[in-house]
């Protein structure tokens, strides 16, 4: 995906792999809401079944078990006229809408075969041709997006069927216990910058480091860098101004950070945003892009510096962005906004809602969908015109 920047994969070999890893997914959908617990052997069977799109055979499995779905997922899935799909690439306005069609089809083309092959083998049930439609957004299923409204509010056309809970973390400040050396060094001088990448693969990881180094110098700022996965961090002399850090949970660091440069993942940019921080991201691939285009839209960080546009010039105009007063002050207002939310709680409230207690007791409706997907080429669904649930 690094490689890619996008959700199509580059090469044969990779679609092989790829294939793979959806199969084995698809297959364990079943097992996992009908089978005994593989430890303890007690029985389970599933009342309801909350799943992500990517999940891919989730819909299929509500249908044969006839149970209700509800679908979480940390960005937007649904159509809308106000964003693009975070993993299409489209920049005109006009294209929003559409781009979750053609995301939808482009994914359908690559897995049809094997949600059929479940279908038939598994379910027992008729395939579904490639014109009957989208297989990730049936008409009344709700959807939860895991995101803070204040960050991204509610598109206006998204229906009653679709909540923003606000963002869920972990707390794992509470049981850290930092290394003396960064305890002291924090203690040392200013708030410093944090830069990271998490787990994600560097082409060239001394290139990054020697210019994370030297923005922090033009810029006259202490940093700290998260050497991850990707080897950043590797100087050639130490440097009384620069941490380097292995690992450390965001939300006992990023409180003691100024701002903060990273990939843009969603769980990243929000213990950031919580933490008070301006924010850069410098996006790989998948959603980070558009993670970095909400920061930016809300005024709490700098436009996105994709990893292919990295450069000292970018990165030291970033820093300056993020050290300007009014900035801090939309990082202070969006966190304070933020603190009264409680995305978790939030998420049980918006499944409860559409399906109350009585849920066990009652018996659903069946997912019909060979009638009830919506068309995927059809010119009223690409402007909204359809009756289905965005």
């Amino acid at each position: 995906m690094v490689k890619n920047k996008g959700f199509l994969p580059s090469g044969p070999s990779e679609i092989h792999i790829q294939r793979n890893q959806i199969k084995a997914i698809i297959n364990s959908l079943l097992p996992a809401c009908n089978e005994p617990d593989p430890d303890s052997n007690i029985p389970f069977r599933a009342e309801a079944i909350i799943a992500n799109p990517p999940a891919y055979g989730h819909t299929h499995v509500a249908e044969y078990l006839k149970v209700p779905l509800h679908i979480f997922f940390t960005m937007p899935w649904t159509p809308t006229s106000e964003f693009p799909h975070p993993l299409s690439r489209v920049k005109q306005h006009v294209g929003y809408r559409l781009s979750y069609q053609v995301v939808d089809a482009l994914i359908w083309l690559g897995i049809r075969d094997l949600i059929n092959e479940f279908r038939k083998k598994k379910l027992k049930r008729r395939p579904i041709s490639y014109l009957s439609g989208s297989y990730t957004s049936l008409p009344d299923v709700p959807y939860g997006y895991i995101w803070s409204p204040h960050l991204v509010p509610k598109p206006k056309d998204w229906g009653p069927k679709i909540d923003v809970v606000g963002f869920c973390f972990l707390d794992l400040a509470t049981n850290y216990e930092p290394p003396k050396s960064l305890v002291e060094w924090l203690e040392e001088g200013e708030k410093p910058i944090y830069v990271g990448f998490g787990s994600l693969p560097l082409e060239d990881p001394e290139k990054m480091t020697k210019i994370i180094v030297e923005a922090l110098d033009k810029t006259g700022q202490r940093g700290i860098i998260n050497k991850g996965w990707g080897g950043l961090g590797n100087l050639a002399e130490p440097k009384k101004s620069v941490f380097l850090l292995d690992n450390c949970p965001h939300d006992w660091l990023f409180p003691r950070c100024t701002a903060v440069v990273h990939h843009g993942g969603a769980g990243t940019t929000a213990a950031g945003l919580r933490a008070e921080c301006p924010t850069t991201v410098v996006p790989f691939f998948g959603d980070q892009p558009f993670w970095g285009d909400r920061v930016h839209a809300r005024g709490v960080g700098p436009a996105p510096i994709p990893v292919d546009e990295f450069t000292l010039e970018r990165l030291v105009d970033a820093i300056r962005f993020m050290l300007k007063p009014e900035v801090k002050n939309r990082a202070v207002e969006l966190a304070n906004a933020m603190k009264n939310e409680d995305g978790v709680a939030g998420a049980v409230k918006a499944f409860y809602k559409h399906f109350p207690p009585e849920i066990s007791e009652a018996k659903p409706k069946p997912l019909t969908l060979e009638h009830k997907h919506t068309k995927l080429f059809s010119i009223r669904g690409c402007f909204g015109l359809s009756s289905s649930a965005e």
